[in-house]
């Protein structure tokens, strides 16, 4: 009865969405009562994590291969922004994920550990990936915590706007400023900034 539920919920979440479907949807579509739904699930938010999480914790572990197996910093970085920011938010068993989130109330007891887990799995990511010197300026689980927050953002535009995906531009540029190649490459910009300055200050000073 358990996997019959978690077959039915899926189906349901996968056609309306998370919000739209209901206990008592997901009890009929598995020939049960609703209330022979919460012997075995205490809401619908455990319902979401029972299907999902799984996956979603395989997706990271993958990412994590994948991430160890590039050469540069560069690759590195824009590898797990881009699964982050433009893969995982296309599926839409993310979208499921955060709906149910920013829906759970107190009674459903929502649990922070697949996003407290994710954090640091990405957060060691970044550690590696970057040079020993970059790393140790950088607070790599803040760093985490704002690449998941941003990937709330896109998997619900995702789904709801899909005008707003993230692109490469995006990336590219979170990546650079990841990796300070931004500060970098605006430095002699700035250099020659100042020294025009200086030359118009000292023409003026006679």
């Amino acid at each position: 009865m358990r996997s019959r539920i978690l077959s039915a919920a899926a189906e349901l979440f996968a056609t309306n969405g998370y919000t739209r479907a209901t206990i008592n949807e997901i009890a009929r579509a598995s020939g049960t009562a609703p209330s022979n739904v919460y012997v075995y699930f205490k809401s619908k938010l455990e319902i979401v994590f029972a299907l999902y999480e799984p996956w979603f914790r395989e997706q990271i572990e993958t990412l994590g291969i994948e991430v160890a197996q590039l050469r540069s910093s560069e690759a590195k970085i824009l590898r797990i922004i881009h699964k982050l920011w433009s893969e995982l938010p296309a599926d839409s068993r993310s979208n499921n994920v955060i709906q149910a989130v920013a829906a759970a109330m107190p009674g459903d007891r929502y649990d922070p550990g697949l996003l407290r887990w994710t954090e640091q799995k990405v957060a060691d990511m970044l550690a590696s990936a970057l040079p020993a010197d970059r790393a140790a300026e950088l607070d790599c689980l803040r760093l985490a915590h704002v690449l998941m927050m941003a990937f709330d953002g896109f998997a619900v535009n995702y789904r709801t706007a899909r005008g707003v995906a993230c692109n490469h531009g995006i990336v590219r540029q979170m990546g650079q400023l990841i990796t300070g190649a931004a500060s970098s490459s605006t430095a002699p910009a700035k250099k020659s900034q100042r020294e025009r300055t200086r030359r118009k200050l000292r023409v003026a000073g006679g």
